[in-house]
């Protein structure tokens, strides 16, 4: 199919363009922007004038909870949400019944995201089998199956021997580790952050020590083994300190941040809401701004949604027993629009940090619109508002930000040319 969006403004990080422009498509690929080339005869036209066309957004972390949670998500409806979030690329952690840790799977994962076909899914392999740290998981053979990256998420390996190790054979095999940095025994049975809000609620807290004694242990094993690293879900002020230390001493280690931790902070938990239950915890205003910082300088290149979508019985509980994770993927751009609207970062290093910034750090085929590149694009007003929850295509409902106006509204998604979503 050929395929004309006209007059966008159109964004792309990677090439530095930002003009008023057209964009042809033909084939799932991008034949030309600006003129169409000879010959060249659209079969459909978007009017895009008034919209920012921009490389559609790669999300690293968004929970699918298929296979084996399918109360909470399945890839379907999870990829849907994420499409009317702008995403066209996402990975999914390996945290899966049974844990993403063999070739079957992986497959079993990338096949039921091609029949959905929302958006382009990258499952992260266990760096350990069952996630249990203990014995490394088959990482070839899940390469092979299509794994970008390897982590074991916020289930720590106990023996640091072993994690040495493992990152040895990874970088062996030029594979992607990703960290979630956090000390076990620091922050076992903490619900918040140990501080004054933790204090006043009664709250078990978990210091920031939890996440800065693992990262400084996980960086000097990186620059050991000289594994190819990305640190992921960082809250503190002080670990992403570290993160900029360890760049500016050579190694080459990216990162992210989950895009709720740059808006909100741990006085949210002031009325036990389980809907602000998340892990690693919502830190201070001070922590807060340190990421904001990063993200504006670059220290951490990727802003992720951390997508963690549950039934609606697992945030009904006490605040001590409910599941962590906010349900926010579709509202990826939306949400990211605010740090645009509070001064905090200017459109396209906004849509850089959304889309260049982490295909980069795991080195995937998107995040940018070039000639004879795949066609992912969202396309999106930036003056108009999406009130958050008027339609809900996520399984969980476990959102915050549900009934409040916030600035953007993503108008089309589009995976390989064709339209994965429509406003």
């Amino acid at each position: 199919m050929k395929l004309s969006i006209l007059g966008a403004r159109v964004i792309d990080p990677a090439s530095g363009l930002d003009q008023v422009t057209d964009i042809h498509v033909e084939a799932c690929k991008i034949v030309a922007l600006g003129a169409a080339p000879a010959g060249f005869v659209a079969v459909d036209t978007i009017d895009a004038k008034g919209l920012v066309a921009a490389p559609g957004l790669v999300d690293l972390n968004v929970a699918l909870r298929e296979p084996g949670y399918s109360r909470k998500g399945s890839i379907a409806s999870e990829t849907r949400a994420a499409a009317a979030g702008g995403v066209t690329s996402l990975c999914c952690p390996p945290k899966t019944k049974p844990v993403l840790d063999t070739s079957a799977v992986a497959e079993l994962i990338l096949d039921r995201a091609r029949e959905a076909g929302n958006t382009k899914v990258f499952p992260i392999g266990a760096l350990s089998k069952g996630l249990d740290g203990e014995q490394l998981a088959e990482l070839v053979a899940l390469r092979d199956a299509g794994c970008v990256a390897f982590g074991n998420g916020l289930e720590s390996f106990r023996n640091t021997r072993t994690l040495c190790r493992a990152l040895e054979y990874a970088a062996t095999f030029d594979l992607t580790v990703i960290f979630n940095s956090q000390d076990h025994d620091l922050a076992e049975g903490g619900l918040a952050h140990e501080g004054p809000t933790a204090s006043f609620l009664g709250l078990p807290g978990i210091p920031e020590t939890a996440e800065t004694v693992a990262l400084a242990r996980d960086l000097l094993l990186v620059e050991q083994s000289g594994v190819r690293a990305h640190f992921s879900q960082l809250t503190s002020a002080r670990g992403v300190a570290l993160i900029a230390q360890a760049q500016a001493r050579g190694l080459k280690v990216t990162a992210d941040v989950a895009l709720y931790q740059l808006i909100l902070t741990d006085e949210a938990l002031i009325d036990f809401s389980s809907l602000y239950h998340v892990q690693p915890p919502l830190r201070t205003r001070a922590d807060r701004d340190g990421l904001r910082a990063a993200v504006k300088s670059g220290v951490v290149s990727a802003i992720s949604s951390h997508h963690q979508p549950h039934e609606r019985d697992a945030k009904l509980a006490p605040f001590g027993a409910t599941e962590p994770g906010i349900s926010s993927v579709e509202l990826l751009l939306p949400l990211a629009m605010t740090l645009v609207e509070d001064g905090l970062l200017d459109l396209p290093t906004l849509l850089a940090r959304l889309s260049a910034g982490p295909a980069e750090a795991l080195r995937l085929p998107a995040g940018k619109l070039a000639v004879g590149g795949a066609a992912d694009i969202v396309l999106f007003d930036p003056t108009a508002s999406t009130v958050a929850g008027e339609t809900w295509l996520s399984k969980g409902e476990n959102c915050p930000f549900i009934g409040h106006s916030l600035p953007g509204v993503v108008r089309y998604t589009l995976v390989d040319g064709r339209i994965s979503h429509q406003a």
